[in-house]
C-alpha cells in the first residue's frame, strides 16, 4: 500500500497533468472559410482569465482615483477663477483710492477743481459695490471652508507604512500561529528589526499608550474623520495619552511583546468604527 506522501505526490503529478491537458478552441467564419483551430491548456486559459480579472480591477481604481482628482482639479479652477475677480476688483479699488489721496493732496479748492477729471460718464453705486464685497468676502470664506475640510480628511487619513519592513501576515481570516484554528486577523504584522522606530501614518491625539494583555505595549491614534490606528507589540511606547502627533513622527519603537512569535508591529486601520484592510493605506510615505 503506498504511503501518504506518495499518494500526495500521485495527485499532484494528476492535477499537474490535468492543467496541462490541451482545449480545442475552434474558431468557424460565417462565410466558406476555413476553421481554424487552436489548442491552449487549461493552465493557459485559468491565467488568462485571472489576468483578465486582475486587469479590470486596476482599471477600475485608477478610473475612481481619476475622478476623484477631476473633481478637485474643477473645484480649484473655479476657485482660482473667484480670486482673479476679487484681485480685479481689489486693483481698481486700490487705483481709486491712489487718485483721489493724490487729488485732494493738493493745497486749494482752486487746484483740486482745475486737475480732477469728470470725462467718467457712468456711476458709483455704493450700495451696489458693498454688495459685492460682501459676495467676494463670502465667496473667500467658502473657499477657506472647502480647503480647510480637504486639508483635515487629507492630514487625517492613514498613509505609508509605520515601519520599513516585510508583511509577514496579510488581513482577513488566517490560521493563528498557536492555535492552528483559523481566525480573523483585524490587521497586518509587519516584521522588523527589534528598536526600529515605528511612525505615526496620519496627525492625531493618542488616546492609548500602555501594556495590554496580548497586544504587549499598545499605541493608539484618533485622526479625526472617522479614522484610527493601532501599532502594538511594541518593545516600548514614546508617546503619551492625549499628545497631538504628527504623520511620521516616532511613537515607539519595534519588539516582540505581548503574545508574539517574533518581532513586528501589528498595525490595524479602523474608519467609521470598522477595522479595515491596512493594505490600500500603505502605499506612499508616512
Amino acid at each position: 500500500m503506498p504511503t501518504p506522501r506518495v499518494m500526495v505526490m500521485h495527485r499532484i503529478f494528476f492535477l499537474l497533468k490535468k492543467t496541462l491537458t490541451p482545449v480545442t478552441i475552434m474558431v468557424i467564419p460565417h462565410e466558406n472559410l476555413k476553421s481554424l483551430n487552436f489548442k491552449v491548456p487549461v493552465l493557459g486559459i485559468l491565467l488568462s482569465f485571472l489576468l483578465l480579472v486582475v486587469g479590470a480591477a486596476q482599471t477600475y481604481r485608477l478610473a475612481v482615483d481619476g475622478l476623484q482628482y477631476s473633481s478637485l482639479v474643477e473645484k480649484v479652477n473655479y476657485y482660482t477663477q473667484q480670486f482673479a475677480q476679487w484681485n480685479s476688483t481689489v486693483n481698481a479699488l486700490k487705483e481709486t483710492e491712489s487718485d483721489f489721496r493724490r487729488i485732494f493732496s493738493l493745497n486749494s479748492k482752486d487746484q483740486v477743481l482745475e486737475r480732477i477729471d469728470t470725462s467718467y460718464s457712468g456711476d458709483i453705486d455704493i450700495q451696489n459695490l458693498m454688495a459685492e464685497v460682501q459676495k467676494s468676502v463670502e465667496k473667500i470664506d467658502e473657499i477657506k471652508d472647502y480647503l480647510r475640510i480637504q486639508k483635515d480628511l487629507y492630514l487625517a487619513t492613514p498613509k505609508g507604512h509605520p515601519v520599513e519592513g516585510k508583511i509577514s501576515s496579510p488581513f482577513g481570516n488566517r490560521e493563528s500561529p498557536f492555535t492552528g484554528i483559523r481566525t480573523f486577523h483585524s490587521g497586518v504584522d509587519i516584521s522588523a528589526s527589534p528598536g526600529t522606530p515605528i511612525r505615526a501614518t496620519a496627525d492625531g491625539v493618542v488616546s492609548h499608550s500602555g501594556w495590554t494583555q496580548y497586544s504587549g505595549y499598545l499605541v493608539a491614534i484618533e485622526h479625526g474623520c472617522g479614522f484610527s490606528t493601532i501599532y502594538a507589540h511594541n518593545k516600548k511606547n514614546s508617546v503619551k495619552v492625549g499628545q497631538r502627533v504628527k504623520r511620521g513622527e516616532i511613537i515607539g519603537y519595534v519588539g516582540s511583546s505581548g503574545k508574539s512569535t517574533g518581532p513586528h508591529v501589528h498595525y490595524e486601520v479602523w474608519e467609521k468604527g470598522k477595522s479595515v484592510n491596512p493594505q490600500k493605506y500603505l502605499q506612499g510615505r508616512s
